[in-house]
């Protein structure tokens, strides 16, 4: 029996934001590989084909679950939100790449999922409605020098920008030094959004500026979205302000704002 490896995106974390594809795919798996809390989502903790590694262990957790494909068994490997964003699948291929010949002849699938920028974009409106760019503040994988060129490349080519990684124990000052990096470049009336465990019940969406933005305001569970100079705030009687960057660049309106004639 030809071995199967399918690399699931399950969403941002309530099972509502998780895809029909997804879910037929787990049902056809033997085993589940994954971060613990992604594996708890989808499974008991009892359950004997569960395999669970901690997150920084991507590249070894990997390998074992291919190498139980190349045996035959059919495996899924858990990711959050979607697997090609900062997340398995990338991983997945590395080994395909590095390892032997017979993972090569494994079938693989990537399953997509609902991504955490796009949940938290939803949220609050459409701030990633024009060209954005996705970045994790992570330097675990690419020196912090790097990491700094691409924001201030980002600010300056006008590009909304959505932060993976933004802030950990491990890693507690990198929003901040970010944020004052985007304050040469930005003005500080330039809409930052904090999102928090977008998707799951304890969402919390917070709007501010980024001249009063600080790194305190977000955790490892908090998706940040940098606004462009076009991004904008429509308040609205009774109801959250919707946060948006316009489809088109400035002096291409398509529709032409006629109210004033």
């Amino acid at each position: 029996m030809r071995g199967r490896l399918i690399v699931i995106g399950l969403g941002p974390g309530e099972a509502a934001c998780m895809t029909a594809q997804a879910v037929k795919a787990l049902a056809r798996a033997d085993w589940f590989y994954g971060y613990g809390p992604y594996v708890d989502r989808v499974m008991a903790h009892d359950d004997p084909r569960r395999v669970v590694s901690d997150n920084r262990e991507e590249g070894a957790r990997a390998r074992e679950a291919l190498a139980l494909a190349a045996r035959g068994e059919c495996v899924a490997m858990l990711s959050g939100g979607d697997p090609g964003v900062f997340a398995m699948a990338s991983a997945v291929c590395e080994q395909i790449e590095r390892g032997p010949e017979a993972w090569r002849a494994l079938t693989l699938e990537i399953v997509p999922g609902v991504s955490a920028m796009l949940a938290a974009a939803a949220a609050c409106g459409a701030p990633l409605g024009h060209d954005f760019a996705a970045i994790s503040l992570s330097d675990n994988l690419k020196p912090w020098a790097l990491i700094e060129r691409r924001l201030l490349a980002c600010a300056g080519a006008g590009l909304v920008m959505a932060f993976y990684n933004p802030i950990s124990k491990a890693r507690p000052w990198q929003l901040g030094v970010a944020l004052e990096r985007l304050r040469e470049v930005l003005a500080p009336e330039t809409l930052v959004i904090f999102a928090r465990a977008a998707g799951r019940p304890e969402e919390q969406i917070n709007t501010t500026t980024l001249g009063r933005a600080r790194a305190e305001q977000a955790d490892m569970a908090t998706l940040v979205i940098i606004g462009s100079e076009e991004t904008r705030e429509v308040t609205r009687p009774g109801q959250a302000s919707l946060i948006y960057t316009p489809r088109f660049a400035p002096g291409f309106d398509p529709e032409p704002d006629d109210s004033a004639r």
